[in-house]
């Protein structure tokens, strides 16, 4: 009785790992649902505040919001399990392909298959980003930098030009961190009159 939890956590994180194509932006609206909604081992701040610091630390977000909840639940153990659970399906998955299949996109049908999964991935990614901003509270700065950051990514990508989206995060973090200081710096000066 006393594993069921751990278990739990595995079983759960290996649906949504078996379940969901494209990577951890397309989990989030299901670790949302099963994790925030259904179950309520963290509420729906804690994810949009684990998957913040799963962007910005080392590692694949779904992985990352999967030790967290796991942690949050089971300790370690809960922590393994979780991490365990979301990561073996794509291992399972990948590991069989690696066997049975030395062309395996040249598949006609799977190669199609996956132009419409990729679709429902660039979908799935959408919604959770409208969800997660939905909950945010947006301020003028934070807005701003939305605003800039898909106008320039845009025109970047409509130029051709090789940009990582890993400056953008740089950049608006130097630029959040800037204004904080001068507001605190005025703030402060207007204090000390």
């Amino acid at each position: 009785m006393k594993d069921k939890p751990l278990f739990d956590l595995f079983w759960s994180f290996f649906k949504i790992g078996l379940f969901t194509f494209g990577g951890g932006y397309a989990m989030i609206p299901l670790i949302e649902e099963v994790c925030v909604e259904n179950k309520g081992w963290i509420t729906s701040d804690e994810l949009s505040t684990v998957t913040a610091i799963a962007e910005s630390t080392p590692g694949p977000i779904a992985i990352n919001c999967a030790t967290y909840t796991g942690y949050m639940r089971g300790g370690f153990a809960g922590a393994l399990s979780s991490t365990f659970g979301v990561v073996l399906p794509s291992f399972i998955i990948i590991y069989l392909i690696s066997i049975f299949f030395d062309d395996f996109l040249s598949i006609t049908i799977i190669a199609n298959a996956f132009k419409g999964i990729k679709i429902g991935v660039g979908l799935l990614i959408l919604q959770a980003g409208l969800n997660m901003s939905k909950k945010m509270k947006l301020s003028g700065l934070s807005l701003f930098i939305l605003i800039a950051s898909c106008a320039a990514l845009l025109v970047i990508n409509f130029a051709g030009a090789s940009f990582s989206t890993v400056y953008f995060l740089i950049i608006a973090g130097i630029f959040s961190v800037s204004v904080y200081e001068i507001k605190r710096r005025i703030s402060k000066g207007g204090a000390d009159k």
